[in-house]
């Protein structure tokens, strides 16, 4: 019998973090942001084994429930702010070796920190070098950005010297840039390494590198918080086809005809005030009523209440906003599938938006499933958009300008 060629994946996610403290742990787009690297590896046919590299008992923990194995903890000097790749692998090779006699034949290295990838990404890295026996290591890369042919380096003098030189080209940083060579930058999608690269070699990639050209479009490295508020807008809003760690995300419908509202939690902010007398207030949003003003205004779209709670406070609010409303129903699935049928409505065309378990029997039912971000946890892994704002505090403004800005 012919052995299978094992292929480790090594997913290195240290506990310290500066830009964005315990952002392996952070949920990014519903999952935590490890999720989504153990979910390219084990979704992946050619991927035999997949661990976690953490100095973090907590994200050996989670990295455990998510499917991944961690054998072990990574010692602290490994896990610094200026910590190499290479010592890391080297480590984890050794460790393996030394206490279960398992040596894989390549490794895979999926960054934590650029989570956005074509579900095709992680086999079709390992094909290539397992295709090329000559090559030491496969690196996902880039085309550039911003042109190093133009780019200059100013000497002590504070001269300007060009940063690059081009052969038969005497001023590279005055040609046009379709005449200059094509260049590439190195993203952390996907590295593959031959093991006998790290042990025998003593490198992260050796001498022969073969390039994985990533669609530009996939181009996320999540260093800050903008850096994370964009990557989850490209989640939820660019159509990409990329690897999810649970269900695939819906993006908001072409057309929407319809916006379907929890009142608790998304026009309120969930809390409710009693008084001696046992009557109930809220809190909730101005800017929400203006929001759905406009978006009936500027787009047709129309918006209604679906509601639980039986207090009359939500028929008053809803009054105040001009919204219809149906409130103090037992089962939010078949009054919604009613109100689709009553106005002759596709799913495709209804958008709802809410934040407890009590709504995820609708998620199913329509185009596009909306929370905001302080919903339970359970629904923010279920919804297809999570919002940046709190019910009760502009979310649903949020929604009425995302559908106003798609026209």
């Amino acid at each position: 019998m012919v052995e299978r060629t094992e292929i480790l994946a090594i997913i290195p996610a240290r506990g310290g973090s500066k830009g964005i403290p315990r952002k392996n742990i952070r949920s990014f787009a519903g999952h935590p942001l490890l999720a989504w690297s153990i979910a390219a590896a084990k979704q992946s046919h050619l991927v035999t084994r997949v661990i976690v590299s953490t100095d973090d008992e907590e994200i050996a923990d989670l990295a455990r429930r998510l499917g991944a194995d961690v054998p072990f903890l990574r010692p602290a000097e490994l896990a610094q702010d200026s910590s190499m790749d290479f010592p890391l692998f080297e480590h984890a090779l050794n460790w393996l070796m030394e206490n279960e006699k398992y040596q894989p034949d390549i490794l895979l290295q999926l960054r934590p920190t650029s989570p956005i990838r074509p579900t095709d990404m992680v086999d079709n890295g390992v094909q290539l070098i397992l295709d090329h026996s000559a090559a030491h290591s496969v690196r996902g890369v880039i085309p550039s950005g911003q042109n190093p042919y133009k780019m200059w380096r100013i000497d002590e003098n504070l001269y300007m010297h060009p940063l690059l030189t081009v052969e038969g080209v005497a001023e590279p940083f005055n040609s046009p840039r379709q005449n200059l060579p094509p260049t590439y930058w190195q993203t952390g999608h996907i590295d593959v390494i031959r093991a006998t690269t790290i042990l025998k070699l003593k490198s992260m990639s050796g001498q022969v590198i073969l390039p994985y050209v990533v669609d530009p479009a996939f181009a996320v490295d999540i260093d800050s918080p903008r850096d994370w508020q964009r990557a989850e807008w490209l989640v939820w809003h660019s159509g990409l086809n990329m690897v999810y760690p649970g269900k695939v995300t819906r993006p908001l419908p072409e057309t929407v005809k319809l916006l379907v509202m929890d009142f608790d939690g998304v026009l309120t902010d969930n809390r409710v005030w009693v008084d001696e007398t046992g009557k109930e207030t809220v809190a909730a949003y101005r800017s929400d009523s203006l929001g759905l003003a406009l978006l009936r205004q500027k787009t047709g779209i129309e918006s209604m209440v679906l509601s639980m709670e039986k207090n009359p406070v939500v028929a008053a609010r809803c009054k105040k906003m001009n919204l219809p409303v149906i409130q103090g129903i037992e089962h939010k699935d078949e009054a919604l599938i009613q109100l689709m049928r009553e106005r002759n409505l596709k799913p495709e065309e209804v958008v709802y938006i809410g934040n407890d378990v009590n709504d995820l029997v609708c998620f199913p039912l329509v185009g596009c499933a909306v929370v905001p971000v302080d919903a339970e946890p359970e629904v923010l892994k279920m919804a297809d958009i999570s919002l940046t704002r709190r019910g009760g505090h502009g979310a649903v403004r949020e929604l009425c300008d995302m559908l106003m800005e798609r026209g």
